[in-house]
């Protein structure tokens, strides 16, 4: 399993530096996003083809892993490339703090190790031996299915809504949207509460809840929530104020309006 872990942390490691060397010629980090969704479904099917372990766990554990990645990455490449040479907001606040392209080197290869990071359900899948699949692995990967589809409705509703002729004072409050301000970042955190789930009953699985607890870190503290509510504001103003007022941030819920007293 070391010799694994040690090629999937080269692998994400050379990855990164080649995105970032590429990023810099172009003039846009946000290919980072793409980068690393791609890479962690890269790192579950080379583990998931190397292992050694229970060929229908590493096929289940696998296939999960690199549909969320090829719908996730081609969603957020199309995206990119479709504002490009414009980069992503959080991009360009970074750069407010990060002047030189010799720091944000050290922010990717950051971003390939927390990469590694994710990618230990499919490592711990791959070396498990026991054909027997317990209750909570299938509840996890229950758990993360429900996570990739409900991402990927949050998305299409929001691709959707950004085509529509609007004000440009409009909130997009419709669908999954009118019950979380963020609801593709909630099912984004459920893809991953599953992989750690399922992987706890893995020898060694334990480190995998590591995942689960980034993803809630990064989403509600770093570049997640924060700098996309920051931006909302400065784009709505007093739309957004309404919006956020009315609608849970996070987890779906009913809207304060709706809720019985």
């Amino acid at each position: 399993m070391l010799t694994l872990l040690f090629i999937n942390a080269a692998i994400a490691v050379t990855l990164f530096a080649v995105m970032w060397w590429i990023c810099v010629r172009v003039k846009n980090y946000g290919f980072l996003d793409v980068t690393w969704t791609f890479c962690i479904g890269l790192l579950a099917l080379i583990d998931g083809i190397s292992g050694p372990g229970n060929a229908a766990r590493r096929t289940v554990f696998t296939t999960l892993g690199v549909l969320w990645s090829l719908r996730l990455g081609v969603f957020v490449l199309v995206r990119v490339l479709r504002h490009h040479p414009t980069e992503d907001k959080r991009y360009r606040s970074l750069r407010e703090t990060w002047k030189s392209p010799g720091e944000f080197l050290a922010f990717f290869e950051l971003q390939a190790l927390i990469a590694v990071v994710f990618s230990a359900p499919f490592l711990c899948a791959s070396f498990a031996a026991d054909s027997h699949i317990a209750r909570l692995e299938w509840l996890g990967l229950a758990i993360t299915a429900i996570g990739i589809v409900g991402e990927a409705v949050a998305d299409q509703q929001s691709e959707a809504f950004k085509r529509r002729p609007r004000s440009a004072n409009t909130v997009l409050d419709a669908g999954l949207w009118r019950y979380s301000r963020h609801p593709n970042y909630f099912f984004e955190m459920l893809v991953w509460i599953g992989f750690a789930l399922a992987a706890v009953p893995l020898p060694l699985g334990g480190i995998a809840i590591a995942a689960p607890v980034l993803i809630v870190y990064f989403l509600l503290r770093v570049t997640g929530i924060p700098l996309t509510e920051k931006h909302s504001l400065e784009t709505h103003g007093p739309a957004y104020l309404d919006y956020q007022r009315r609608t849970s941030a996070f987890i779906p819920w009913a809207r304060k309006s709706e809720a019985r007293p």
